[in-house]
């Protein structure tokens, strides 16, 4: 296959096309930094890569590119895990409905088509909740991101006029060596790691290596179409998940992170965290979906030993 992928870049873009590579695909990688997507992709080692600047907000040449690839994956987005200054949330929804209706108007343009389009989107949709229990086809949420990740799949859903295969995965925390670990592990080596806020809340998560495997079969079944939650089917509460990485890592889960102190850091976006969400797989598993990692302890004993 030829492969569109925006993202590219980033903690899953990266895990993606390097577990694609060997599978004889091509990739064209759109990116806002050629220099940093040069450096990831080496053309000695990726020679199947070519790497094309854009603007995702705009229209431009780039959008040209789509034309004659089989397949667009559309991972950009401004980071959510950042303090949310009135500019930080103005870029977290501009960079996924803007940039998602610009890839979207190049498939639409495009003389040759690509038969499907797989488009993020995040457990986010769903709102938070202590007590509640969300799948596919719960409503969603009426918070910030609730609102984000509604105008995103939105754009995304302008994909089928072109009569193009769509597949939008929710996806959950995706755990591997980065993302959320990265910023967890040290304070549990320094014999300081606890759970965040309450320990009540849910947290609802995925290992990258399933993600990756979702979005690969998302690719190549074409009776994949629709929305998906793109989670584990065992989703956590915090104090389970903490416990359980002090296990795998031999030191304890004592020292619990307060809530104002992560607000202090992360101020209004430190609410996911400290709230969370339960959200069950229910169509993904539907799809006869194996995971790999479908407990906390498995995914952990993986990656941790990684880091």
């Amino acid at each position: 296959m030829k492969i569109a992928i925006t993202g590219a870049t980033g903690f899953v873009g990266t895990r993606l096309v390097n577990r694609l590579k060997d599978e004889d695909h091509q990739f064209v990688i759109f990116t806002r930094n050629v220099n940093r997507a040069k450096t990831i992709y080496p053309a000695s080692t990726f020679p199947t890569v070519e790497i094309v600047p854009y603007n995702a907000k705009e229209s431009g040449e780039w959008q040209d590119k789509i034309s004659g690839c089989n397949a667009v994956v559309n991972l950009a987005g401004e980071p959510i895990a950042e303090r949310w200054s009135p500019e930080h949330k103005k870029a977290i929804l501009e960079s996924r409905q803007l940039g998602t209706r610009k890839i979207v108007e190049a498939i639409t343009k495009a003389k040759d088509k690509p038969s499907v389009l797989i488009n993020p989107s995040a457990v986010g949709y769903y709102g938070t909740s202590e007590t509640k229990t969300f799948d596919e086809n719960s409503p969603p949420g009426n918070d910030f991101l609730a609102e984000v990740c509604q105008a995103w799949e939105s754009e995304a859903q302008e994909v089928k006029k072109a009569n193009v295969r769509l597949v939008i995965l929710r996806f959950g925390i995706v755990l591997g060596k980065g993302g959320a670990l990265a910023r967890m592990i040290p304070p549990f080596k320094l014999f300081a790691g606890g759970p965040i806020g309450s320990g009540r809340q849910w947290f609802s998560w995925i290992h990258i290596d399933d993600l990756v495997e979702l979005i690969k079969e998302s690719l190549k079944r074409s009776g994949i179409v629709g929305t998906f939650n793109a989670t584990s089917p065992n989703p956590v509460r915090m104090n389970e998940l903490c416990e359980t990485l002090g296990e795998v890592m031999n030191r304890p889960s004592w020292l619990p992170v307060p809530d104002f102190a992560l607000e202090v850091i992360l101020g209004e976006g430190s609410k996911l965290v400290l709230e969370g969400q339960q959200v069950l797989p229910k169509e993904t598993l539907a799809l006869g979906f194996q995971y790999q990692y479908p407990t906390i302890k498995s995914a952990l004993m993986d990656i941790v030993p990684k880091m």
